[in-house]
């Protein structure tokens, strides 16, 4: 047999191989009105609406255009803000971070910088805020020319610690370098802290330690940029299920328009395929969080035909499933997009932040009640 027909069969097989390992369905994550959901059979005009107090945090002006990457905390008896500001569009040289508080989450003081813009052809794009072992730190990405992915960008993950005696933020550390993360990092029952991370070509990984310092950190990989065919992963998140398990989530910039589903068995050391769910997303970032209720939330644009132009909530009991799915009612004057949604619960609210047309920053602060009184199937 000649080497030429060897390789061609050995091809055949593992691409057989490969095919089989493949699931042949969806992952189901979205389950309404008690069944599997086809994302295709949605009425998202018969989902339940959630309507909320509706503020602006920092209004956009003509000198900085451009507001995204919002971050919410409760700290010291008050409301914390952090976003990405700059002057055109998003992550353009001499971007920097803004913050703003407030004592109810609705009127908010005005916005001041957490550094000095950088110097073209740097920038920072906000990465979270994070209370650790009793500092506030701000997270930010630092990176070179347009944009954080791409080659030679120079990308490192740092942190801007709050000084309350001279009321402003000071260099504190650099995390890890090649690193950008997509939320502040999470405690597990470890111990251990644990955050997701992205190099400048869009391979995921996580990042466990920040125990003994804020340098003191190992990297796992998760998945490589092409190592699932069709699937382009994007801002990753995870929470921690009763079980152990960690149960992941990602934006796939391949064109699916669903949310990609792997699970952790090892505090985030090895993680399993990455494998389509029927969850549907307009390809953006999504925000989780558990509720003092028991039930996972899950903020998102999930009706990819509307894209960015309408944000839902979805619920889950399990942290596997998510049941429930309600939109909110965000006021608006014009065509508009709700982008990059962050919340924290606090006073009986779920207080969510998101930027609008990437241009100004707002809040919509809901009542658990109303949240609770969603059906959960």
């Amino acid at each position: 047999m000649s080497l030429l027909r060897v390789a061609a069969l050995f091809a055949l097989t593992m691409t057989s191989i490969t095919s089989a390992d493949e699931p042949t369905e969806p992952a189901v994550v979205l389950k309404l009105n008690g069944a599997i959901t086809d994302p295709a059979t949605i009425d998202y005009d018969a989902l339940p609406r959630l309507k909320g107090q509706h503020a602006v945090v920092c209004p956009a002006t003509d000198e900085l255009k451009f507001q995204l990457h919002d971050y919410l905390i409760h700290h010291d008896g008050k409301y914390w803000c952090l976003f990405s500001h700059g002057p055109v569009v998003e992550d353009m040289p001499t971007q920097f971070l803004s913050y703003a508080t407030s004592d109810d989450g609705l009127t908010w003081s005005a916005a001041k910088p957490v550094m000095p813009p950088p110097e073209a052809p740097y920038a920072y794009i906000a990465r979270g805020l994070w209370l650790r072992d009793g500092e506030l730190l701000a997270l930010a990405a630092h990176f070179r020319d347009k944009g954080a992915f791409g080659v030679n960008k120079e990308l490192k993950l740092q942190a801007f610690v709050w000084d309350k005696a001279t009321d402003s933020w000071k260099f504190k550390a650099t995390l890890f370098n090649d690193a950008i993360n997509n939320f502040a990092p999470q405690k597990l029952a470890n111990g251990e802290w644990l955050m997701t991370r992205r190099d400048a070509r869009f391979n995921v990984f996580m990042l466990a330690g920040g125990v003994k310092g804020l340098d003191d950190w190992q990297s796992f990989p998760v998945v490589k940029r092409q190592e699932v065919p069709k699937f382009a992963p994007d801002e990753p998140f995870w929470w921690q299920l009763p079980d152990g398990r960690l149960h992941g989530l990602f934006r796939d910039n391949g064109g699916s328009s669903r949310l990609y589903q792997a699970f952790s068995s090892d505090s985030g050391r090895t993680w399993t395929r990455p494998q389509i769910t029927n969850f549907p997303n307009a390809s953006s970032k999504c925000y989780p969080l558990r509720l003092t209720s028991g039930k996972w939330a899950m903020i998102s644009n999930a009706n990819p035909k509307w894209g960015r132009r309408e944000m839902y909530l979805s619920l889950s009991d399990d942290g596997l499933t998510f049941t429930t799915m309600a939109r909110l009612e965000i006021p608006f004057k014009q065509a508009t997009t709700f982008q990059y949604p962050h919340a924290i619960e606090q006073d009986g609210h779920l207080l969510i932040i998101f930027s609008q047309k990437k241009l100004q920053s707002e809040v919509l602060k809901v009542p658990l009640s109303d949240i609770a009184a969603l059906r959960l199937e």
